[in-house]
């Protein structure tokens, strides 16, 4: 029974020493003066900021891209410790004690490390040589802007690793298909692709693009795959179901997850949640969560309410009236109706507070029972302090003369009839009978002048267009009236509210909130003074100046290695070159390539070609400010494209021995020269020597780049 102690246990490993050593230079060049500078590096201060939020469990909402990015950062700050003390508030302030420089920046640096290994073993993957393969990590290693963005608090290094891991995966899967489809490999790397392809996309919007193309190519295979005629119908529906499952299902629960772990961290109230709406604000902890906590549910006759906009833009406000009056002659000459102005509020105030009323009573408190208002009834809203009523009528809007002008009525005896009946819709409902409160007047998001206390405007609108958000409002404060005096409502609207039980909302209504918010957020579309265009990365015309030492000449940029960028730019037009020519000699009949080549060639443009193109040209479409960062993505698989027609072209295209003897001497000194272009722009990528005023003049190769010289 214990026979199979009696012979030894032998494990055999197949180790690469070539991955070994690649893996172990590309953690040398990442890891190596990791703490160095000791101070906040260009957008450093902007992810350390939600580092510290993460930290102190605080809401926030950036529109930059989803979650994974940003917890992968604070997961390097839980790692070594940190609490989030440190105000992230300019570029070069010196990092406090409190603050794990180390562990911060790992997570990038072990990213752009493993980058390395995993160029060379997707080159392999592509079926060419152990000598393109490490030419590729090669070049990958030497190349400047890579090294100095995975150095730092930052998310290209993350995306571009996931970038290569989803490529990688999918072609170890595919390469299995051939021989053992449905093993556990198999199965292993198909599962992981859809992962890597979910992580892509969960650090950046911009990895939508690597994983359409991902599946661009599935698709493409699975299409070859159903014309198999050696394959039965079942086992082609297992086929396609089990790509369905890995890299549509996985990557969709995968995103899902990101967010769920997010709001759960993220559990407290904070500056960032005012754009978010009532019922979130209200799921978080603190903030107005305090206030709303208790409130009744149902609206009912006698509520006292407040109502914002659901619109949220140009900034989340409240309803809102006083007592002052609009002009009775506008600036360019146009009468008003001289009533009490209505605006929208973007501060809490207690004459945000409005008691809705049933048309038919005197009665401005909630009996007993409660009376529900629900969807089509038909209510006036009176202003808690003044007592007026919501009104609006036939007058131009104060800036909006095409809408109506809103107004708390006043009877001042010219024949003006109120008009302060209003119709509930609820949007949202379930069923005609839902309760709920919304009303139909447009938030313009026009500022009035001085005498509206610039303060924003309300209007009507004379034809409904349909429902739009801008015409929506939802109940954020909400309790019964008990005071029918005027004297004695005032005093109760002016106390707090009673808290005594809480209400959440369900994760998948904050999850698709929190999504729409971060995908319709506008940002800062200023110029900056490092900014660029597209077409500068390519000619790399631009750089970023990352960092200065406060005393020397020592300082950090984002500069490319101009050799390997050109290279590779140019590699990219032979390879379409090439590749057109071949399709053109195909169609007559003329194959210069056996098929397998020319299989195994039409897999490198796609994947490479392919990643460069979805992850640069998207760029010319997009109203944003730009950085020269941005094209790191796409350098990456132009640089991984470069070797393969290296090698293409020394086998395919060099006929004789002595031609591929010239073109292996022409390789050599190449690699040398962008080895000494590493080399020389060394002191820029890792910011550790201080160089003189006439080294930097030196290193300024262009025009257009900025180094900067200190003058003494």
């Amino acid at each position: 029974m214990l026979g199979f102690l009696k012979q030894p246990l032998v494990v055999r490993a197949d180790i690469n020493l070539n991955v070994v050593a690649l893996t172990g230079m590309g953690l040398l060049s990442r890891l190596w003066g990791l703490t160095y500078p000791r101070a906040v590096v260009f957008d450093e201060v902007y992810y350390g900021q939600y580092i510290s939020l993460y930290m102190k469990r605080v809401f926030f909402l950036d529109g930059s891209g989803p979650p994974l990015g940003h917890m992968l950062l604070a997961l390097g700050g839980y790692l070594g410790g940190f609490d989030g003390n440190f105000l992230w508030n300019r570029i070069g302030a010196e990092y406090s004690s409190n603050v794990p420089v180390w562990s911060l920046r790992l997570l990038p640096a072990l990213a752009g490390a493993f980058s390395v290994p995993m160029a060379y073993q997707i080159v392999l993957e592509l079926r060419f040589s152990h000598c393109a393969a490490m030419g590729a990590a090669l070049l990958m290693l030497i190349e400047n802007a890579l090294i100095t963005q995975s150095r730092l608090i930052l998310l290209e290094a993350l995306l571009i690793f996931f970038n290569l891991l989803s490529v990688l995966c999918y072609l170890k899967f595919s390469n299995l298909q051939q021989h053992s489809p449905f093993s556990l490999s198999w199965w292993f790397w198909l599962v992981l692709t859809g992962v890597a392809c979910s992580c892509t996309v969960g650090i950046k919007y911009m990895g939508v693009f690597t994983y359409l193309l991902v599946l661009s190519v599935a698709a493409a295979h699975a299409w070859h795959l159903v014309g198999d005629q050696t394959l039965s119908n079942a086992c082609v529906c297992c086929h396609l179901l089990a790509r369905a499952v890995a890299l549509l299902v996985i990557p969709a629960l995968m995103y899902l997850l990101f967010f769920y772990i997010h709001l759960i961290l993220l559990f407290r109230s904070g500056p960032h949640d005012q754009v978010m709406s009532s019922a979130f604000q209200a799921s978080l902890e603190g903030g107005l969560a305090r206030i709303t906590r208790g409130q009744p549910l149902e609206v009912a006759y006698g509520s006292q309410v407040t109502l914002k906009s659901v619109f949220g833009k140009p900034v989340p406000c409240w309803l809102h009236s006083h007592q002052s009056t609009y002009p009775m002659i506008y600036e360019n000459g146009r009468g008003s109706s001289h009533q009490q102005q209505v605006t929208c509020y973007p501060f809490k105030d207690v004459n945000n507070w409005w008691i809705v009323k049933d048309p038919g009573r005197h009665q401005l408190v909630v009996s007993n029972p409660p009376r529900p208002i629900r969807h089509g009834d038909t209510v006036q809203l009176v202003h808690g302090m003044t007592a007026r009523l919501l009104n609006t009528h036939d007058v131009a809007a104060p800036l909006s003369p095409h809408a109506q002008e809103v107004s708390c009525y006043v009877d001042h005896n010219i024949s003006m009839p109120a008009q302060n009946l209003w119709r509930l819709e609820i949007v949202n409902r379930d069923t005609d009978r839902d309760v709920w409160k919304t009303i139909m007047s447009e938030l313009s998001g026009a500022h009035l002048p001085d005498w509206g206390f610039r303060q924003l405007e309300v209007v009507g609108e004379k034809l409904s267009r349909g429902f739009h958000e801008s015409t929506v409002w939802n109940v954020e404060e909400h309790r019964y009236g008990k005071s029918q005096e005027q004297r004695e409502r005032e005093l109760e609207l002016h106390s707090p509210i009673q808290v005594d039980v809480n209400r959440n909302l369900s994760f998948m209504a904050r999850f698709s909130e929190l999504q729409w918010r971060m995908l319709t957020l506008r940002t800062d579309d200023s110029e900056h003074k490092y900014s660029s265009t597209p077409l500068e990365w390519v000619t790399l015309d631009t750089n970023i100046a990352y960092w200065l030492h406060p005393k020397s000449s020592a300082q950090i940029h984002l500069l490319g290695n101009v050799v390997i960028w050109a290279s590779a730019s140019l590699a990219t037009v032979t390879y379409a070159l090439l590749f057109l020519w071949y399709l053109l000699r195909r169609r007559r009949n003329a194959c210069d390539l056996p098929e397998d080549d020319w299989l195994r060639w039409v897999l490198a443009g796609s994947l490479c070609c392919g990643g460069w193109a979805v992850n640069y040209l998207p760029f010319f479409l997009m109203e944003k400010t730009l950085f020269l960062y941005h094209y790191l993505p796409a350098l990456t698989f132009q640089i991984i494209l470069l070797p393969v027609v290296l090698q293409h072209v020394g086998d395919h295209l060099c006929r004789s021995q002595l031609q591929r003897s010239v073109f292996s001497a022409l390789v050599v000194a190449w690699y040398s020269s962008a080895c000494h272009v590493f080399s020389t722009l060394r002191p820029l990528t890792y910011g550790d020597t201080s160089l003189s005023p006439s080294e930097l003049r030196a290193l300024r190769w262009k025009d257009s780049w900025d180094i900067l010289i200190r003058k003494y």
